[in-house]
């Protein structure tokens, strides 16, 4: 809610104060196509500019690349295309969609889904996503908008312990199979890390970093100052990491990733890991690939947890027929 009222504001507020300003000028004889052409400039070019920066630094602080996952000059431009194009999007999406997400009725379902998003974002990123997995057969889904914005991993976590319970009595079902981009991963980690796996089929992480990002050192706030690379947090929270997670946990990540850097800190070691070639940040959770692999993750677990959900119902038949 905070992330959608305090984007909405800047929205409001930018558009309003650029009419007033483009109103006066155009009554002081000033030709109105210049300001229609401003506006579409500062639109499209303040995200421009952020997919630039973050792609500077990423590049910078990247992981070395082996000749197989090198990109040419027009993989790059798409590359950055994609990525620029998915942060325009997700600033009206997070600002003023929030309001269309809303929670699947009450119904027995074996394999729900609970999507978790990544820092300053909130559930509406996973709008395209939802109706996606729908169309496939899978859920119900569920998202989560965790805050206050920069408040602990930890507290997030709290949040999605709320949220899990409340899914499991909505649904009847024993286990939430969980999905988290970018910091959600390190969320649903947190929660296992806490709570156990009793209540999680199995984890997705897209584009986590699971051992910090250099990104992290240019912004305030307590989750930020946690996903820096060498953090106590993280020392922490990947104190066992050699050894098997309580729930399967598959990791997707992208050799070009432009806010994990370097961009290997999204390998888990006992994860399944699976690398991407030429797609940014924001751009995986726009990518039919990423969404393609996530899918079948997911399939996977329904039909598993289908198997589990019909035991007992085989269990009160014999005992019933006896």
């Amino acid at each position: 809610m905070f992330t959608a009222i305090t984007l909405g504001l800047v929205y409001l507020g930018g558009a309003f104060a650029y009419v007033a300003i483009a109103w006066q000028a155009i009554a002081q004889g000033a030709a109105p196509g210049w300001f229609l052409l401003g506006a579409a400039l500062l639109y499209f070019g303040i995200p421009a500019i952020a997919t630039a920066c973050w792609f500077s630094v990423a590049w910078v602080w990247r992981t070395p690349r082996p000749p197989a996952q090198r990109i040419g000059f027009g993989a790059t431009l798409a590359l950055y295309w994609n990525e620029a194009r998915a942060i325009t999007r997700n600033g009206p999406r997070m600002a003023f969609w929030w309001w269309r997400l809303h929670d699947p009725l009450p119904a027995p379902a074996a394999a729900p889904i609970l999507l978790l998003h990544g820092v300053v974002c909130n559930g509406a990123v996973w709008s395209a996503w939802i109706s996606q997995l729908a169309a496939r057969g899978l859920g119900p889904v569920y998202t989560l908008s965790y805050g206050p914005p920069l408040s602990s991993i930890d507290h997030f976590a709290e949040q999605a312990a709320v949220r899990i319970d409340a899914i499991l009595a909505a649904t009847g079902a024993r286990k939430v199979a969980v999905v988290g981009h970018s910091m959600g991963g390190l969320v649903a980690r947190a929660y296992l890390r806490r709570y156990g796996g009793a209540k999680v089929h199995c984890l997705v992480t897209i584009g986590t970093p699971h051992h910090g990002s250099m990104h992290a050192w240019l912004f305030p706030g307590i989750c930020l100052a946690q996903m820096r690379p060498g953090s106590a947090w993280l020392a922490e929270l990947n104190r066992d990491e050699p050894t098997l997670a309580p729930v399967p946990v598959v990791s997707l990540w992208s050799w070009h990733d432009s806010m994990v850097a370097p961009q290997a800190s999204s390998c888990l070691a006992g994860a399944a890991n699976i690398e991407l070639t030429g797609i940014g940040h924001n751009a995986l959770l726009g990518d039919a690939q990423v969404f393609g692999l996530v899918a079948a993750e997911l399939e996977r677990a329904a039909k598993e947890a289908g198997a589990v959900s019909q035991a007992p119902r085989a269990a009160e038949a014999v005992r019933s027929a006896a």
